[in-house]
C-alpha cells in the first residue's frame, strides 16, 4: 500500500521524526500500530486477582453524561 500525504500533514511528520531521532516512515507505522492495533491486543491476567476483576467486567455499552447523573434527572 503506497499513502500520498498532503505537503502540510508530511511537513509535521517529518518535524516530529525529526525530533525523535527516528525515519518518518517508522514514525508513522508507529502511529498507525498505535491507532489501529492498540486495542486489538488481548489483556491478558498477570495473577489471581486480576483474572477475577476482569471475570467480573460487562460491557454495558456507553457512559452516561454529568448531567443525566445529576440529582434532578435521576428523579425524573
Amino acid at each position: 500500500m503506497v499513502l500520498t500525504l498532503p505537503p502540510e500533514l508530511a511537513a509535521v511528520l517529518s518535524e516530529q521524526a525529526r525530533r525523535r531521532g527516528v525515519a518518518p516512515e517508522a514514525l508513522a507505522l508507529d502511529a498507525l500500530r498505535e491507532r489501529f492495533l492498540a486495542g486489538s491486543a488481548d489483556l491478558e491476567p498477570r495473577d489471581e486477582w486480576e483474572r477475577r476483576l476482569l471475570g467480573l467486567a460487562k460491557d454495558c455499552g456507553v457512559s452516561l453524561s454529568d448531567a443525566a447523573l445529576s440529582r434532578e434527572e435521576l428523579y425524573e
